[in-house]
């Protein structure tokens, strides 16, 4: 495979990344995706440079979120505060797992990881969440969502809403509340991952910014997309996707 096409490939799924990311939610794992299959990049490496594309996206998203409403309302607020500051603690965490995880290993992890997604994406869907109020979450829920979201954050180089929003929707959160905390949350996963990874030198910049930028057109696109498509046709185009990568990376690997 060429280097151009190897870019084209990994900038492809970049952009369904960002899509997916602000449309459902696990969209971000399709930068790390993209990345195994067509860099031929270390797994710390794929990860560090999956990470960094994150750190954009989840700004815009916020913005995006910020401005149809859903990061004013209290509680999505708190939530994605909540989300963030455990997100501090449990990101560097995932990243050393990365370090010590064997390269066979992680695709072989990645691909059961993909698996678990659609299967979660799958059961997400309750009556009555796709509107209505935001429930009140524990604190204690939230920490401990935080912190599991974020070590798989750091692991792989996704950000929150990949495994964060399918959780929300299953604690009774609407939607879109649940797609805004995550894109904060986002953010400081993708920074103190970048952080992280840039003190091992594991970030191919350039690759970064071939993703990141076809990504953060996607997240646009997305969140256009969650407002005119219903929830329950994402959440298909979701699941068929990625069971798709896992078979793909499976072959990979």
């Amino acid at each position: 495979m060429s280097g151009t096409v190897s870019v084209l490939i990994a900038a492809g799924f970049g952009l369904i990344a960002g899509i997916g990311i602000t449309a459902v939610g696990p969209g971000g794992v399709f930068a790390t995706v993209g990345l195994f299959l067509a860099s031929g990049l270390s797994p710390a490496e794929v990860a560090g440079t999956a990470i960094v594309t994150h750190l954009a996206t989840g700004a815009l998203g916020s913005v995006a979120y910020h401005r149809s409403g859903q990061l004013r309302h209290r509680e999505t607020r708190r939530v994605a505060l909540v989300l963030a500051v455990t997100a501090v603690a449990g990101t560097p965490v995932g990243v050393f797992l990365n370090s010590v995880a064997p390269g066979q290993l992680f695709g072989v992890l990645l691909a059961a990881f993909l698996v678990a997604i659609a299967l979660l994406v799958w059961f997400r869907a309750r009556p009555g969440t796709a509107d209505g109020a935001d429930p009140h979450h524990p604190a204690a829920l939230l920490i401990c969502l935080g912190l599991g979201v974020a070590v798989v954050g750091g692991m792989f180089g996704v950000g929150g809403p990949l495994l964060t929003v399918p959780l929300l929707v299953l604690a009774g959160t609407p939607v879109l509340s649940a797609l805004g905390a995550a894109q904060a949350q986002s953010v400081v996963v993708a920074g103190v991952g970048t952080l992280s990874y840039l003190g091992r030198g594991t970030i191919d910049w350039p690759l970064a910014l071939a993703v990141g930028l076809p990504e953060l057109c996607g997240v646009l696109i997305g969140w256009k997309v969650a407002h005119a498509v219903p929830a329950r046709i994402l959440k298909r185009v979701m699941i068929v996707a990625l069971l798709i990568s896992a078979g793909l990376v499976g072959i990979h690997g």
